[in-house]
């Protein structure tokens, strides 16, 4: 009888994730599945012939350093809420919260330059294609925000802390998810356009 108990006590725990993290996780797969289908009938779109040359806005540059940026200020601000350092934890959230939009202004003039350069939305598919990507990319980066905004008032209201770090630890994976899938799609577009 002894020996049945001791061995019930070294029985590991099995693996498991917070329901809310696996639904975050099934998400992005979803996520990279569509941008996936996305990318792969431009390859073959493209192929068919009629398909309108265009340079890339320049400003496509800047906004991939701005992502990268906000990746790294959200990145500082996980550290230091799993340090309890509250103060950093809301600057690195603000600044994040701050180059997300400014990467959303930035995507708006890519629109514009577009527009100035004759690529528009109908017409060529070349355009329609870019459109939609971008568009889509910024849909979801606009979620990213919105789930970034939570954890910084949550964050005001004492609810994010070391003890405490779920909804900190969506909110980086999805950004830097959101991050990974914009630097994917910017060198996508710059090999295939």
């Amino acid at each position: 009888m002894e020996r049945e108990l001791k061995y019930i006590d070294i029985v590991e725990q099995p693996i498991s994730m917070h329901p809310k993290k696996f639904a975050l996780w099934l998400f992005m797969v979803t996520v990279v599945m569509l941008f996936a289908a996305w990318t792969s009938a431009y390859i073959v779109r493209q192929a068919e012939g009629n398909w309108l040359e265009y340079d890339l806005p320049e400003i496509f540059w800047f906004t991939s350093g701005v992502v990268v940026l906000s990746s790294a200020f959200l990145q500082w601000a996980y550290y230091s809420a799993k340090k309890d350092n509250m103060t950093n934890v809301r600057i690195g959230m603000v600044i994040t919260v701050i180059l997300g939009a400014v990467f959303l202004v930035g995507q708006w003039y890519s629109w514009v330059a577009l527009v100035d350069r004759e690529v528009f939305f109908v017409g060529n598919p070349a355009g329609s294609f870019l459109y939609v990507i971008t568009g889509m990319h910024a849909l979801h980066l606009i979620s990213g925000l919105i789930f970034l905004i939570i954890v910084l008032i949550s964050s005001f209201r004492l609810k994010v802390h070391s003890q405490s770090m779920n909804t900190m630890e969506m909110a980086t994976t999805y950004w830097h998810f959101l991050g990974g899938l914009w630097l994917y799609l910017f060198m996508f577009l710059l090999l295939n356009h």
